[in-house]
């Protein structure tokens, strides 16, 4: 079974993507931060991490850099969940390191078709 770490400080939002992810079949850790997440991510082996940008705390990005910098953990897949959808975003988060985007509101069905394929 796959794994995969979901970070995000929305509950609605957790419980929705969730629900999609083990509808799918997907064993889903739940971080509400940064700091929650990295005790996760030091722990277990996570197949995907699908991330947040805007966190209290250590923000999206910042959690990141940390991930990309920590040996063998720095190549799991990670997706930037983001509600900032303006011109230009797309690029600066694949640059900044991100393996995909997807911006929120989301459609379910391209949802999971962009987590399988990273699977």
């Amino acid at each position: 079974m796959r794994n995969i770490l979901v970070v995000e400080d929305s509950p609605v939002n957790m419980e929705l993507i969730g629900c999609l992810l083990e509808y799918e079949g997907y064993e889903v850790a739940k971080a509400m931060d940064g700091e929650q997440a990295l005790k996760l991510i030091k722990k277990r082996d996570f197949d995907l991490i699908l991330l947040d940008i805007q966190l209290p705390g250590m923000d999206g990005l910042e959690l990141l850099r940390i991930i990309r910098n920590m040996g063998k953990k720095r190549d799991i897949p990670i997706i930037a969940l983001t509600a900032n959808a303006m011109a230009g975003d797309k690029e600066r988060f694949l640059d900044a390191g991100f393996t995909a985007y997807i911006a929120k509101p989301f459609d379910t069905r391209e949802f999971i078709e962009t987590v399988v394929s990273f699977l």
